[in-house]
């Protein structure tokens, strides 16, 4: 099974971090993910951006806009994202709680499915 594994900041914590310790953090993350990559298991792992560098498109009334930054004022933010491959939710939970990232930031992991087929 493939899971989503969706990384979110509290926004203004995560400006409190030093940069020494996020450059610090970055090498411990190369690391592991270079380790789970290595097993089989992490298929794609992206940061993102902060979310002012974000565009929002919508389609109402079949006119298509576009404009700066996320859509709402939030506190949390998605700082990127890991596409793991796993067994189960439990195996997927190990291997998320093995992440670097997890001091800073919570990490929603759900399952995922092809729509063509539903699985």
């Amino acid at each position: 099974m493939k899971f989503l594994c969706q990384i979110w900041f509290d926004t203004e914590k995560s400006k409190l971090v030093p940069q020494t310790e996020w450059d610090a953090l970055t090498q411990e993350c190369i690391i592991s993910d270079n380790r789970w990559r290595e097993s089989g298991h992490l298929l794609v792992a992206l940061a993102l951006h902060e979310p002012s560098t974000a565009i929002t498109v919508r389609l109402r009334n079949g006119d298509v806009s576009a404009t700066d930054g996320p859509f709402a004022e939030i506190k949390e933010h998605l700082g990127g994202f890991v596409l793991i491959e796993a067994e189960n939710i439990d195996e997927a939970k190990t291997i998320v709680s093995s992440f670097p990232i997890l001091k800073y930031c919570s990490i929603e992991v759900r399952p995922t499915y092809a729509i063509q087929d539903g699985k």
